[in-house]
């Protein structure tokens, strides 16, 4: 079984990149605000969980490629 090493920093902001992509998704499908101003919050949100997936993706990648026996780090 692989193993993944992530400090508690970096848990958190996968953890917040997936919790922003959800809420914007979330926001497209919903009626409660006006039509304009959901799209352009969900789209916002969207964007932000896209962008700050990249450097989640390097540290996953960089946690497993060390090999180590701690599921998780603090």
């Amino acid at each position: 079984m692989k193993r993944l090493v992530l400090n508690l920093p970096t848990f958190g902001l996968a953890v917040a990149t997936r919790a922003a992509i959800g809420v914007g998704i979330g926001l497209l499908v919903a009626d409660r605000l006006p039509p304009e101003r959901r799209r352009r919050i969900a789209f916002a949100l969207l964007a932000i969980g896209a962008a700050t997936t990249v450097p989640v993706v390097r540290a996953v990648i960089r946690g497993t490629s060390e090999g180590q026996n701690v599921a998780l780090a603090a």
